[in-house]
């Protein structure tokens, strides 16, 4: 199958799953059949890395949020492996074009002199953001797995129903994070009890017809849930060679968005970072996978100080680098611009108590700190800034649009909003009902997605947050990710 490179960007979203309380628990139990072909992913790895040390820090009177301490990092060179030839795919899946192929992570220029009635540049530098180029699409999806009955639920951001529900695993699967490509074609969902990580097609031209009956065989409803293997849109899956324990499985996932095309003038060859923990329980790996399903690369960082789970969280930044999360410890940048690739590796301070992770428009990574306060990290200046009046809450999902932070709340169950000029509590919203406040996501349109435990989800128009809007969505979702694409949006030029 070909990568179609289209005129228009449209956008799916996923979410992640979990439990509430100040610690990561819960299990899911499947009895759903079906077939599919499986693999396994078994590196040789090679690498050292030292852990970063912390200093203590005067305070800054103009940031409007207390400094804590600042961080020293180590920058480490992992030695990577290529492993092309592990992956399992359940179906033919897709391919990169022979001319867009690549495996860089970089953004690239040059000039085109098309001319055409879209008002792309004519004679002049292609560049992301130009006015005309493609931009993101007249569809918008969040994707919400249920960790409880093993699928993903595809709903329409605008329209507000959900369109389809896909089977990500044969059972037992307990997904808790998932990630949407830049272009929003793809989904990749991180199904920690069993480490496995499976990706679908958010468009159905993307699909495989794997049956060769003319047609692509996939979810058409909420209520129309095809048998494991049976669906058609799920593209492929990869059975990592993680600890073994519900706590070592892949969670941590984002997409960087490719290389950019002057010929098409749009990012092509995206690629999904996905982390787990290794086999041997006392280091972690990285793996840059591509959308074909190929695992190109594999990052070991030994001596993961992470509370014993895996890398809890990912996300990228405006350098297109990842960043990745633990669970109240240290955490991550890829630095996916030099080769070897190194990895910087930043313990916060006690206090930071990180859980919820993302990634702003400024490249300033913010911790949800769950039975800690709301924590921004100033990468230049190697500062931890605590918003102030959020240390007593119990926080959970977090994103940021292009003038807010929003972090959920479990004590009180409410949503957060956090100015991110002035580094200060603006509010804590209300929602009723509020079973356990838990995902976050910025769609296409800028509103903000809400994904409660319970079962449902609010769509926040950021202007009027009195007025969101409830959307059912059957299950026990717990969520910790770039649900929509939107994180990955407020940081790549479009």
């Amino acid at each position: 199958m070909t990568l179609k490179i289209a005129g228009k960007w449209w956008l799916a979203v996923p979410v992640a799953v979990g439990l509430a309380g100040c610690g990561d628990s819960g299990n899911a139990t499947g009895t759903d059949s079906g077939t599919m072909t499986q693999g396994t992913v078994d590196p040789t790895l090679t690498g050292t890395a030292t852990t970063p040390t912390t200093s203590n820090s005067a305070t800054d009177t103009d940031t409007g949020g207390s400094m804590s301490n600042s961080a020293t990092m180590a920058t480490t060179s992992v030695p990577t492996t290529s492993t092309t030839d592990a992956t399992a795919t359940l179906t033919a899946g897709p391919t990169t074009d022979a001319t867009t192929t690549t495996t860089s992570d970089t953004t690239t220029t040059g000039t085109t002199t098309n001319t055409d009635t879209t008002g792309n540049t004519t004679g002049g530098v292609c560049q992301p953001g130009d006015p005309g180029n493609p931009g993101m699409a007249e569809k918008s999806y969040i994707f919400i797995p249920s960790q409880d009955l093993d699928d993903v639920a595809k709903v329409n951001t605008q329209t507000l129903i959900e369109e389809a529900r896909y089977k990500i695993g044969p059972g037992g699967e307990s997904a808790s994070r998932t990630a949407v490509s830049a272009d929003g074609r793809y989904v990749v969902v991180n199904n920690r009890q069993t480490g496995r990580s499976t990706m679908l097609a958010a468009n159905v031209d993307d699909c495989v017809d794997t049956n060769g009956n003319g047609m692509i065989d996939t979810s058409q409803s909420s209520a129309d849930v095809r048998p494991w293997g049976q669906d058609e849109c799920i593209l492929w899956q990869i059975q990592w060679p993680y600890g073994g324990a519900w706590d070592d499985g892949p969670r941590g996932v984002t997409w960087t968005p490719g290389t950019w095309d002057t010929n098409v003038c749009a990012y092509v060859d995206p690629k999904v970072w996905i982390g787990y923990m290794a086999a041997d329980q006392t280091s972690v790996h990285l793996v840059r996978v591509a959308v074909n399903g190929t695992v190109e690369e594999t990052i070991a960082v030994p001596g993961w100080n992470g509370s014993g789970f895996a890398p809890y969280g990912a996300a990228l930044d405006p350098d297109f680098k990842p960043w990745f999360s633990s669970l109240r410890g240290e955490f991550v940048r890829v630095n996916t611009d030099v080769n070897p690739i190194t990895v910087d590796r930043f313990t916060p301070p006690g206090n930071v108590q990180s859980y919820g992770f993302t990634v702003d428009p400024d490249g300033d990574p913010w911790f949800g700190g769950n039975c800690g306060p709301i924590t921004r990290f100033d990468p230049d200046t190697m500062q931890f800034i605590a918003i102030p009046g959020t240390e007593g809450g119990c926080w959970r999902g977090v994103t940021a649009d292009k003038n807010f932070t929003w972090v959920a709340n479990n004590q009180p169950c409410a949503l957060a909003q956090v100015d991110r000029t002035t580094n200060t509590l603006v509010a804590q919203h209300n929602t009723n009902p509020c079973s356990t406040a838990i995902g976050l996501s910025v769609d296409i349109e800028d509103y903000v997605w809400l994904v409660d435990q319970g079962g449902w989800a609010w769509k926040i128009d950021p202007d009027n947050v009195a007025g969101m809007q409830q959307v059912i969505v059957p299950g026990s979702h717990y969520v910790y990710s770039d649900m929509t694409g939107g994180q990955l949006k407020s940081v790549i030029p479009m």
